[in-house]
């Protein structure tokens, strides 16, 4: 256990270190083109959903996420504009996008690859605090060029980080063999399937999470991602949704502490708070995803009052949305085309993809 805690905390300086490499960059770029500070959300999100996404990436898929991500970062943004001025177009356009992820593993490594380049920006959107602001810190949201670019600069500060470990750490990161193509008997195929399920928790956690939450919504979208991505089966989802609740329901508590302990507390040194945070949820994450989910609960309260909104007073409505999230996916996974365990095809990367901003 001593030996697997000191490689998470390797694993996780790293991804730190590429977050913080990445955010510098943003930062320097928000100065000279006078950006709105989104663009550093935009940069941590991204940087750390990359993060764990490419850590045994070959240079072949490197250089294909350089190209592929900040396209798909920049088309991301007109989906963010088409939800906040038509919300049901938009979540449609967002549904079909994270289906479309799934659907295309059939057609093997290469496309299964492609798909998670599609869904991690699509998950950013979620943690970049738009419509869930205040409508004083709604102005000037990044645009879909800056949004690129921060993309790029995200591609290239984990490859810097990695590469550099790769080189001259104790331990590298071996790209792992691509498993051998299989078709399966499975009628539909278990990437339709999962696709479907995904769309179904995903479209109906829109709908519920507008009416029952407002513009709270995006809670209850992002979880009901995550516990569907990667799905190996009913009891798989099934262990996530409580995971994550359950992690909530601790980060709601550290949340409520750390507020406590912190007030008065602001700029530099609220950001610096919510780094270490976020350092601590990805040294303990491989131990159990309700660390993570705990972490990321406290930072995401922190980064909504370092924008001005009573966080403490949004943990219960943060709560139930999880809880309507987890519940969806569970009821999508059980009921419509179950995956029968033997036939999940997931991929552990787009798996921790997913796990890495929820």
């Amino acid at each position: 256990m001593s030996v697997k805690l000191i490689r998470n905390a390797y694993e996780a300086a790293l991804t730190m270190a590429a977050v913080l490499l990445c955010w510098g960059a943003a930062l320097a770029l928000e100065g000279t083109a006078g950006l709105h500070t989104d663009v550093l959300v935009l940069a941590v999100a991204l940087t750390l959903t990359l993060a764990s996404a490419q850590r045994t990436a070959d240079t072949r898929r490197r250089l294909i996420s350089l190209v592929l991500l900040p396209a798909t970062v920049a088309a991301s943004i007109f989906v963010g504009r088409l939800l906040a001025s038509h919300y049901a177009a938009g979540a449609a356009v967002y549904t079909a996008g994270m289906a479309l992820a799934i659907w295309i593993r059939r057609y093997g490594p290469a496309a299964t690859k492609a798909g998670t380049l599609i869904a991690l920006p699509l998950v950013a959107l979620l943690v970049v605090p738009g419509p869930a602001l205040p409508a004083r810190a709604q102005n000037g949201l990044v645009t879909w060029g800056w949004s690129a670019l921060i993309g790029l600069l995200a591609c290239c500060s984990v490859w810097l980080v990695q590469g550099l470990a790769d080189r001259y750490g104790p331990w590298r990161g071996s790209p792992a063999p691509d498993p051998p193509p299989r078709r399966s008997r499975l009628h539909p195929r278990p990437s339709t399937r999962m696709a479907l399920q995904m769309a179904a928790a995903v479209a109906t956690a829109f709908v519920l999470g507008r009416f029952l939450f407002d513009h709270h919504w995006p809670w209850a979208v992002l979880t009901a991602y995550v516990a569907a991505s990667g799905n190996r089966g009913r009891t798989d989802v099934l262990r996530k949704g409580i995971e994550r609740l359950a992690g909530a329901c601790v980060g709601t508590l550290l949340a409520t502490a750390t507020a406590t302990a912190a007030a008065g507390v602001t700029g530099h040194t609220s950001v610096a708070l919510m780094f270490a945070v976020l350092a601590v949820a990805l040294w303990l994450r491989p131990l159990n995803y309700a660390y993570w989910a705990a972490g990321m609960t406290t930072a995401l309260s922190l980064l909504l009052g370092y924008f001005g909104q009573d966080a403490a007073s949004l943990l219960p409505t943060r709560l139930a949305a999880i809880a309507v999230g987890a519940v969806l996916s569970v009821a999508s996974a059980w009921w419509l085309l179950p995956v029968p365990k033997r036939r999940a095809a997931a991929r552990r990367h787009q798996d921790e993809a997913g796990r890495a901003v929820a």
